[in-house]
């Protein structure tokens, strides 16, 4: 009998989509510019413990550091809002809605073809001439 081992990877589907690359680009970015913002901080306060005179480069470049770190999450953002505008995010009810219309025109054309229904969609009232 021969005994199967259990897979160590799996694909289990998740409920958020992936981000797109741009996007997760400048987060991958910012998440970097962050952890060397936190190490920076961090010897700093060691170096400033030691009573050493490196802490006050190291106070300078920490805060060079934080302020591109403040930088690089806005960027991410911003690349953000800049992907959803130009690629747009289709959500489900704007879909659907979207599929129906698409549904009632292809109905209103074949309609017209077929010479039973006006153009509108609505039957015609016939108006009186010069009003």
């Amino acid at each position: 009998m021969e005994y199967e081992r259990p897979s160590v990877w799996e694909y289990e589907p998740v409920g958020t989509p992936r981000m797109p690359d741009p996007v997760r680009a400048a987060a991958v970015r910012a998440l970097l510019v962050a952890a060397l913002a936190l190490i920076t901080a961090t010897v700093d306060v060691l170096l400033a413990l030691g009573h050493s005179w490196l802490s006050a480069p190291m106070l300078l470049f920490t805060v060079f550091v934080c302020v591109v770190a403040t930088w690089a999450v806005l960027d991410v953002w911003v690349t953000r809002q800049v992907w959803n505008q130009r690629n747009g995010v289709v959500s489900s009810p704007s879909s659907a809605a979207r599929a129906l219309r698409r549904e009632r025109r292809r109905k209103r054309r074949a309609a017209r073809r077929s010479g039973r229904e006006p153009a509108s969609g609505r039957p015609r009232i016939p108006r009186a001439h010069g009003v």
